[in-house]
């Protein structure tokens, strides 16, 4: 922007915004190990539930989650800040309740695309050919379509509640 008097000026509240998005270092980590913990939580109790497979393959399941959520939180509570620089509590809820979910979601999402193109690699191209990059595409786009349709339920009651309690939380830190 420019001033009358012809000089430049930033946006002073994309400036503030971008620097009140990062959050202390120690509390992320610690979010992180609570956030992920209480996502393998929610992934435990309802195979649990469902007296699902084996043991071995809800760990597997559990760590997914947990890895996850872990992952996830940084970036989720990175972006609700930012969205919520100098906001109303309701909208710093919203916020944190939206960016949290979809970054939880999208982690671990990716986390079993990784496990699902491991599986399939040995029937894959050779990597980096045009081909591999079609098949790693699809396979890739086989597994978000499958973590939506049967994963995303193992977040509820749980991870729900957790959630709601991260943005209540997260709404009333910001005061």
């Amino acid at each position: 922007m420019t001033s009358r008097n012809g000089t430049n000026r930033q946006p002073n509240w994309l400036m503030g915004a971008l620097a009140g998005a990062l959050p202390p270092v120690l509390s992320t980590l610690a979010g992180a190990i609570a956030w992920g913990a209480a996502m393998g939580a929610s992934a435990l109790l309802m195979l649990a539930l469902e007296q699902w497979e084996t043991a071995q393959k809800m760990r597997m399941v559990v760590a997914v989650f947990a890895a996850g959520g872990a992952l996830g939180f940084p970036f989720g509570l990175i972006l609700a800040r930012f969205l919520s620089h100098r906001k109303r509590p309701d909208t710093a809820f919203a916020a944190a309740f939206l960016s949290l979910a979809a970054a939880t979601v999208c982690a671990t999402a990716g986390i079993f695309a990784l496990d699902y193109r491991a599986y399939y690699a040995e029937w894959h191209d050779d990597p980096f050919t045009r081909i591999w990059f079609f098949q790693f595409a699809y396979t890739a786009a086989a597994a978000f379509y499958q973590f939506a349709a049967l994963g995303v339920r193992l977040y509820f009651p749980i991870g729900f509640v957790a959630l709601a309690i991260a943005s209540i939380w997260f709404a009333r830190s910001l005061r």
